[in-house]
């Protein structure tokens, strides 16, 4: 054969035609694993090595936090957190996240809020970012903060918007939030519309018709310019003003409830759709995990008064992009390496944009019945 006729890789290397070693008789030596005892991090006196002996003290710190011991975990991992080497990345990660969850667990939670701030301004890919929004998840959660723990979920949705668990998160979180967002709405419209200030008063005393319907009676001066008859001729008006105000208020906090359903009703399709669609690839636990959320998710779905058509909106909107082919080119480059940009390239800006992303679509269906309710507004107001 011509030299040139060989392929690259084809040719046979030298190690092809050696001698193997000659095999010992008898057994082999057997090999012995370096044992380590429990707790060995406790009786290791103190290292020279700098970074052996900061690594005991996170393990100690780890196994008090393993035993709710969150205070003397804290101290554990302050002692060690600005000892640390700058380029020491990841146990610095894993120190501060752990600084953040003791202080969550002792009540600090907006000190462990600044701390899961920092590290998601430093994350550098996805995973990293990832794992910070679940502890910004976690630390939202013990706050019992509902709307700061929905923007957490919808900042992990918009990086991984193909997980079913985060969106039935997100619908169990509007469920909640449906009647204290409800009573907010009212409050905040109360406070924009009503005032007791002498600035707004006199500014708006003086007119007759609409801006007096926007003052209560006994907030009015007693030392007024009107005459008694111009009084009396409003007086009428001033009578059926709260009435008006607590109609308009009342279907204010119908068209929340509706809207805060609505955007749960669509997570919960979203989740079932996402569900279905790994549920061939899946056996054993994970299965019948998969259809037990399946069948609480109808179950919960029975509590909505939408009608038949409203929910086969929602399913088609929630899964435009759940394309089997396409998912499966996706699902498998998750973790991407992206610098500082991370948290605004990434994931959502504001609860506003996720929304109007995701939901959009579905509320444009319930419009006339917000173009009414502020048809409404603006007459009274």
């Amino acid at each position: 054969m011509e030299i040139g006729c060989w392929l690259f890789g084809g040719e046979f290397e030298d190690s092809v035609f050696e001698e193997k070693p000659e095999r010992r008789a008898g057994p082999t030596a057997s090999y012995r694993a370096k044992r380590c005892e429990r707790q060995w991090f406790y009786e290791e006196a103190e290292s020279s090595d700098d970074v052996e002996a900061l690594t005991i003290k996170k393990f100690r710190g780890d196994l008090a936090y393993r035993r709710q011991e969150y205070q003397k975990a804290l101290e554990e991992y302050s002692s060690i957190s600005e000892k640390l080497s700058s380029t020491n990345f990841a146990m610095k990660r894993d120190v501060q996240e752990g600084q953040a969850r003791c202080l969550a667990h002792l009540g600090r939670h907006m000190e462990a809020l600044e701390i899961a701030t920092n590290l998601e301004n430093k994350a550098t890919n996805t995973d990293h970012l990832t794992t910070v929004l679940y502890l910004q998840f976690a630390i939202c959660s013990s706050l019992q903060n509902l709307e700061k723990t929905i923007f957490c979920l919808q900042k992990l949705i918009s990086l991984h918007p193909l997980n079913p668990w985060n969106w039935g998160r997100l619908a169990e979180a509007y469920l909640n939030v449906g009647p204290g967002l409800s009573a907010s709405v009212v409050s905040s419209h109360k406070q924009d519309s009503f005032t007791s200030s002498d600035k707004t008063i006199k500014s708006s005393f003086p007119h007759s018709g609409i801006d007096c319907l926007l003052c209560f009676p006994e907030t009015l001066p007693g030392s007024s310019a009107l005459s008694m008859e111009a009084s009396s001729s409003n007086s009428q008006k001033n009578e059926k003003a709260p009435k008006n105000i607590q109609n308009c208020m009342a279907e204010k906090r119908e068209a929340v409830l509706i809207e805060t359903q609505m955007k749960a009703c669509a997570s919960f399709i979203r989740t079932r759709l996402l569900l279905q669609l790994t549920q061939s690839q899946q056996t054993s636990f994970a299965l019948e995990r998969n259809l037990r959320t399946q069948q609480e998710i109808e179950d919960k779905m029975k509590g909505f008064s939408f009608k038949e058509d409203t929910l086969l909106l929602i399913a088609e909107v929630m899964g435009e992009d759940i394309i089997p082919e396409k998912i499966k080119d996706e699902v498998h480059p998750e973790v991407k390496c992206v610098g500082s940009t991370a948290p605004t390239a990434l994931v959502t800006a504001s609860s506003k944009e996720f929304e109007d992303k995701w939901f959009r679509k579905i509320k444009d269906h319930f419009c006339p019945f917000e173009k009414q309710f502020h048809a409404e507004i603006q007459i009274v107001t």
